[in-house]
């Protein structure tokens, strides 16, 4: 039995909008920007794309399937994930500090509220949720891949074409995923931006301040009976008078 001819197929019509340019408006609700990390996932997808031709070019069939395994494609994707969730977790923690510099927020309660580590990776599992086809096509890319060497290379090349259009819903699906996380954090924003210190304590403070002194002009005028820690006081008053 003779080997597998591998040719590796043009994958741009595949991956469809993953390699457009950036659209307008080119951010989220709250400003992320994720045009670069899917230019750079797409990017990825050609480079390992050029490595396989090469490869198959060189009568090297195995490398060929090996550039565009599994193993490289869920990595460029994981990578996109954590960009994505990093970038979104980064404009939000952003975007509440101004909103608190600008209303004042405690800055202790602020604290708070900033994305840690772990709300990033739950972020990027929300996110990458909508990559279950993308890695169900990558499966199946392995097993055509491991194919007897006489099987047709048709069966891979269609594998692999399928796997860059489940990569392009993939990517839509986090675009939208991305959006429904900064709409949800927008409202967090706006109640930090809309936040106002309490006026009351200001207003208790005013109020004493003012019964006392009232209190204490009615003693010095005559009106109420000296308390004796304030005799000595109102006699030295009286006799400045």
């Amino acid at each position: 039995m003779g080997l597998r001819v591998i040719d590796v197929p043009e994958l741009g019509p595949s991956l469809g909008r993953l390699g457009a340019a950036p659209a307008e408006p080119p951010e989220g609700p709250l400003g992320a920007r994720l045009d670069d990390i899917r230019l750079q996932l797409t990017t990825g997808v050609f480079e390992l794309a050029g490595a396989g031709r090469s490869l198959a070019a060189a009568d090297d069939s195995a490398g060929a399937i090996g550039s565009l395994s599994r193993a490289a494609l869920l990595g460029l994707w994981e990578k996109a994930v954590a960009g994505a969730a990093d970038r979104i977790a980064a404009t939000v923690n952003g975007r509440l500090q101004a909103a608190g510099e600008e209303s004042r927020y405690p800055a202790g309660r602020l604290r708070q509220l900033l994305l840690t580590p772990d709300d990033t990776r739950a972020i990027a599992a929300r996110l990458g949720s909508g990559g279950a086809g993308f890695v169900a096509a990558l499966d199946a890319l392995e097993q055509s891949g491991r194919a007897e060497p006489a099987a047709p290379a048709r069966e891979w090349r269609e594998a692999l074409t399928t796997a860059a259009r489940r990569l392009e819903a993939a990517w839509l699906a986090l675009e939208e995923g991305a959006d429904a996380e900064q709409r949800h954090w927008t409202t967090e924003v706006e109640r930090v931006r809309a936040w106002r210190r309490p006026t009351w304590p200001l207003w208790l403070v005013t109020l004493l301040l003012l019964g006392t002194a009232t209190w204490l002009g009615l003693v010095l005028g005559g009106y109420l009976p000296v308390p004796d820690p304030l005799r000595g006081f109102a006699e030295w008053w009286w006799a400045t008078l």
